[in-house]
C-alpha cells in the first residue's frame, strides 16, 4: 500500500486511514456491534494499513479504548492519530488531556495529537507550547491540527513551523478547500488528512435523489435549510448535488470501477493530499476500502471527474464548513 511521510518526524504511513468514529455507534450512525469494530479494526491492520485516526470526541474515549484493545500487541506497527477538543487547549489542560488520551489508548507514547477545531478564546501560542514541550518529552511523535482555515493556520505556523497536518473535509462534491486551506497546505509541506472522502454514503452510490437520504445525514449546506436536523440557513444545493452524483455513477459503470473506490481514487490524486480517513463497521467494509489503494485510474477520467463536479464547487463557494452558513474557519 502506497505510504507517506509525516513531516517534522520519523513517521512513515499509509494514504488510506482507517477512520475511528463510526465504530463506536450511535449519533447517526446508528447501532454497533463490538465485535464487529473489532474485526474491522484488525482487518484494516491485517490488510496493510497503518494510519488509525481517533479523538476524544468519538465516545469520550471509546474508540480510543476500542483501538488499544483491537490492536495494541501491534503497537509499535501502527500509527495513531487522536485530537484535542478545543476546551482543553489552555497550556495546562492540554498537557493533562495528553496524559488522559496515553492512559485510555493504553500506550506510551502518540504518534500524531491533533487540535481538533480552533478555538479563538485560547491563544494558539499556549496550545502550541504545549505540543512542542509534549513532542519535546516523547510522549507524541508529531502534531498537527484539523479544521484549521487560512487564517488559524497562519497564525499557528506563526509559533511554530513543526506543524504536521491539516485534517479538514474534503471529497468529490465537497471542495472548499482548494479556495484558500489547500493552497497552504500545498506551500508549507502541510499534508491534508481528509475526512468525510465518500460524504457518509453518498459517494458510495447510496443515493440518487436528496429525497433518499435520511435526515441526519442531510445536515451539509448541500441540502435544504427545511430539512429538520440542518443548522444553516441556506436553499442548498440538491438538484445540482444529485445530478452531479448520478452523472459520477455513469463514470463508474462505464469505468467498471466501483463509485465508492473512484471517489476515494480521485481524492489519492489531489495535491497536497497525505491520507483519506475512511470509516468501515465491518471487515467487509475494510476490505472494499483497501481495494482503492491499489486501483489505476486513467488520468482523463480523472480529470473528467474533476470537471463535472467543478460547477458545484463554486455554487458551494469557499466556506470549508460542511454544516455552518457562518463559518467556524478563518
Amino acid at each position: 500500500m502506497e505510504k507517506f511521510k509525516i513531516p517534522h518526524s520519523d513517521i512513515e504511513t499509509t494514504r488510506i486511514a482507517f477512520g475511528a468514529w463510526a465504530i463506536i455507534g450511535g449519533f447517526n450512525w446508528g447501532h454497533q456491534e463490538e465485535k464487529d469494530s473489532q474485526r474491522a479494526l484488525r482487518a484494516a491492520f491485517d490488510l496493510g494499513i497503518t494510519l488509525f485516526d481517533t479523538a476524544k470526541m468519538y465516545g469520550d474515549g471509546k474508540s480510543e479504548a476500542m483501538i488499544a484493545k483491537a490492536l495494541g500487541d501491534v503497537r509499535d506497527k501502527i500509527v495513531i492519530a487522536t485530537k484535542a477538543l478545543p476546551e482543553d487547549f489552555e497550556y495546562s489542560r492540554l498537557k493533562k488531556d495528553c496524559e488522559e488520551r496515553l492512559r485510555i489508548l493504553n500506550t506510551d507514547y502518540i504518534d500524531l495529537y491533533q487540535l481538533h477545531w480552533p478555538n479563538w478564546q485560547v491563544p494558539i501560542e499556549e496550545p502550541i507550547r504545549a505540543l512542542t514541550e509534549l513532542k519535546q518529552e516523547g510522549k507524541i511523535r508529531a502534531f498537527g491540527v484539523s479544521n484549521f482555515g487560512p487564517e488559524d493556520m497562519k497564525d499557528a505556523l506563526l509559533h511554530s513551523s513543526e506543524i504536521s497536518t491539516n485534517q479538514v473535509p474534503y471529497n468529490l462534491i465537497w471542495r472548499a478547500i482548494e479556495y484558500n486551506i489547500l493552497p497552504i497546505c500545498q506551500q508549507e509541506q502541510i499534508p491534508i488528512l481528509c475526512y468525510s472522502p465518500i460524504m457518509q454514503g453518498i459517494l458510495a452510490g447510496k443515493f440518487s435523489t436528496a429525497e433518499e437520504v435520511p435526515d441526519d445525514r442531510a445536515r451539509t449546506r448541500h441540502f435544504s435549510k427545511d430539512r429538520p436536523l440542518t443548522r444553516h440557513g441556506e436553499a442548498g444545493q440538491e438538484q445540482e448535488t444529485f445530478r452531479v452524483v448520478n452523472a459520477i455513477r455513469e463514470i463508474a459503470q462505464k469505468s467498471g470501477i466501483p463509485m465508492v473506490n473512484l471517489s476515494m481514487a480521485w481524492l489519492l490524486s489531489r495535491p497536497a493530499v497525505g491520507s483519506i480517513l475512511v470509516g468501515a463497521r465491518n471487515a467487509q467494509q475494510v476490505e472494499q476500502n483497501v481495494r482503492a489503494a491499489s486501483i489505476n485510474v486513467d488520468p482523463s477520467i480523472l480529470e473528467e471527474l474533476t470537471e463535472l463536479t467543478t460547477p458545484l464547487k463554486h455554487l458551494l463557494g469557499a466556506n470549508p464548513d460542511m454544516w455552518a452558513s457562518e463559518s467556524r474557519y478563518r
